[in-house]
């Protein structure tokens, strides 16, 4: 499954919506997104199952590439 990760590099500021960044990463579950970015020291505000049309979508996007970790 690919689950959309949407985060703060800094963890310790408060987050900004203009400084949210996403990616996408290959994971069975959420627990395991998290578990893969725990080194990241990342402030995660959002992890997003995506399927079906919405990740039709986003595969489409120029920006749209899988975080191989």
């Amino acid at each position: 499954m690919i689950f959309k990760v949407y985060y703060q590099e800094n963890v310790l500021e408060v987050p900004v919506r203009e400084n949210t960044q996403c990616l996408y990463v290959e994971a069975e579950t959420e627990r395991e997104v998290r578990a893969l970015l725990i080194d990241r020291k990342y402030n995660i505000e959002l992890i997003q199952l995506l399927e079906g049309n919405h990740l039709e979508y986003e595969q489409a996007g120029e920006n749209y590439k899988v975080e191989k970790i």
